[in-house]
């Protein structure tokens, strides 16, 4: 798999439909309904084998606008991310263009580094990348 940060994830693209999905990515092996946040709602794709979650939003009929990542094999900028350490993805950023904006630990233990320019946020455990998620600007 490769991100395209502000684009996408392979060949889909943010604000393609459902079908085009399905049709890029295959049945999902589970879907769920998101409600519990004030005025959103969404729906999700998880290809568990893959390594990646689909986020459709329904306010926006059900259109494709973000993305969860945990496989290990997937590129960025021709490199494969989860093999990078927390300092090696910022300065890979920084070389990019891109200054990190913010960072914070969570109580559940993993840590959230984020470029807000590009809408992505990268989760480590143990200075070990975990998974990534990203969206449209």
């Amino acid at each position: 798999m490769e991100i395209k940060p502000a684009t996408g994830i392979d060949s889909l693209v943010f604000g393609m439909t459902m079908n085009d999905a399905q049709k890029l990515f295959g049945k999902p092996e589970e879907e769920v309904k998101l409600d519990d946040i004030e005025d959103f709602q969404a729906t999700v794709w998880h290809y568990w084998q893959n390594g990646v979650s689909l986020f459709f939003d329904e306010n926006d009929n059900q259109h494709f606008f973000s993305v969860e990542i945990d496989n290990l094999d997937t590129e960025l900028w021709g490199h494969k991310i989860f093999t990078l350490k927390e300092k090696q993805i910022i300065e890979l950023f920084k070389i990019k263009g891109f200054e990190q904006s913010d960072a914070e630990m969570h109580e559940w233990g993993e840590k959230r580094v984020t470029f807000d320019a590009l809408n992505i946020d990268f989760y480590f455990e143990k200075n070990n990348l975990v998974s990534i998620n990203f969206g449209k600007i």
